[in-house]
């Protein structure tokens, strides 16, 4: 019987196995050690990839980008709303398939110029409606900002969403109990019943935050006129 070969140890490998723990462990777990023992390999070898943690949650982010790439993607329609709208709920979407997804992406550099295409892209489309270069470039990055903060903050306080993270999720609507919340801040009432609208309708919460994004971007940053307030 022919031996079975093992996979050849690349960047490539090395970061999809990562994502694949991540939902497992989450980000504070995940630990070239561990990734090295899923891996049977020795953590030094890793090494020879990756100098540090950071520059494989790079390649983590990396290997993201090109998975939502790939995927079929709606078409869009030319209102620059409703494409902004498309994307970022495509984003949360894919964020929201990994543990602590949305910390991974954050921060990161990409170590290829896969999102290249669909950036240029976007870019244009939102010069063609009308925004300057520079004010299509914030109102993409301001849009962009506010679907990770949002995610970082609802897979940190709401419920789990990622493939098999039911403890998880029970755990975390255990721990932020929005009666016991309220029951705290009695003395605050406005500030009581606000725990409602902030933490119970995920979706509807995104969809309420985007849309007012949405409406600060057109009121700002969508005009004929120079660009002159940020020089």
């Amino acid at each position: 019987m022919a031996a079975q070969r093992t996979p050849k140890l690349d960047r490539k490998l090395v970061a999809e196995t990562a994502l694949a723990l991540l939902n497992e462990v989450g980000l504070d777990g995940l630990t070239l050690r561990v990734i090295a023992r899923e891996l049977d390999v020795k953590a030094p070898a890793l090494y020879w990839h990756f100098k540090d943690k950071q520059a494989l949650l790079d390649e983590m982010a990396t290997e993201m980008m090109r998975r939502m790439a790939v995927e079929p993607r709606p078409e869009w329609a030319d209102d620059w709303r409703e494409a902004i709208r498309a994307q970022m709920r495509g984003l949360r979407a894919q964020l929201l398939r990994y543990r602590d997804g949305a910390k991974v992406y954050s921060g990161t550099r990409f170590t290829d110029i896969s999102y290249a295409e669909g950036m240029e892209a976007n870019l244009r489309r939102l010069t063609k409606a009308g925004f300057t270069p520079r004010a299509a470039a914030r109102a993409a990055f301001t849009a962009y900002s506010y679907t990770i903060g949002y995610v970082i903050e609802e897979q940190a306080m709401g419920p789990a969403t990622f493939e098999g993270a039911a403890e998880a999720g029970a755990a975390a609507v255990e721990a932020f109990d929005l009666d016991a919340r309220a029951e705290r801040l009695a003395a605050y009432p406005l500030s009581a019943t606000a725990g409602a609208e902030m933490f119970r309708d995920m979706d509807g919460g995104f969809e309420a935050g985007l849309e007012a994004v949405l409406a600060g971007i057109g009121a700002t940053l969508r005009s004929a006129q120079p660009f002159q307030e940020f020089d």
